[in-house]
């Protein structure tokens, strides 16, 4: 099956809902609001957006089309509620969905991050694991491999369930990077790594123009990444 191409509200979307029917099954499936608040949080997203209500309702509809989710309104309700199908449509299993939804949640990640960051979606023994399920959803087209940084010891792979106008996105950002005092990648390699030891750094200024920085250096990477998978 080829991965279907999501639009970005589509991607923040989808994770969402495959993040809260494991994290909070209290409160699953998510109404608009609570998936608008879902999407918009500040904590395990990355980018932080802030979508409104008409683009979440749009997003969830449009993967409800593509049978990806689905209405899921108990009787009586009268909030509009959504749930994902992602393990029937996409044919993947939990393990391969939890490292997926970190992926369309929070960017590239190495498999030492994504070993991390799974534990509150699946169980995953051992960061060997994590590298064949990296493996197995490579082969089958969900994520590809972006090449090393420099100073980094780790791959990093990005998930490709991204439609043609995020591709247009990669592209202006890779003209941004190529601009006449644009940082060297080494000086983008020192600013994660510094950020990737505390989470929770300020946001001050100085580390708002640090993470611009790194955003467009991984939008450059995948969109390498993207064209080598389509074979361009």
């Amino acid at each position: 099956m080829r991965p279907p191409e999501l639009t970005a509200p589509e991607q923040r979307v989808l994770g969402c809902l495959i993040e809260k029917r494991r994290t909070t099954p209290d409160t699953y499936p998510l109404s608009i609001n609570a998936l608008r608040l879902a999407c918009n949080q500040s904590t395990n997203r990355d980018p932080v957006l802030d979508y409104d209500e008409h683009t979440v309702r749009d997003a969830a509809q449009r993967l409800s089309h593509r049978g990806l989710a689905r209405l899921a309104s108990g009787a009586g309700s009268r909030a509009i509620k959504y749930r994902h199908l992602a393990e029937e449509a996409l044919g993947l299993g939990q393990e391969e969905l939890a490292v997926l939804c970190v992926l369309l949640l929070r960017g590239p990640q190495t498999p030492g991050e994504l070993k991390a960051r799974t534990e509150r979606l699946a169980h995953i023994e051992s960061l060997a694991e994590v590298e064949r399920l990296l493996e197995t959803l490579s082969d089958r087209g969900f994520v590809s491999r972006l090449p090393r940084r420099p100073g980094l010891k780790e791959d990093r792979f990005v998930h490709l369930l991204r439609a043609d106008e995020d591709e247009s996105e990669l592209d202006a950002a890779t003209l941004a990077v190529s601009l006449p005092g644009a940082p060297p990648p080494e000086a983008l390699a020192a600013a994660l790594e510094a950020e990737e030891e505390d989470d929770d750094v300020d946001d001050g200024l100085a580390d708002r123009v640090t993470r611009l920085e790194r955003e467009v250096a991984e939008l450059r990477a995948e969109l390498h990444a993207l064209r080598e998978a389509l074979g361009e």
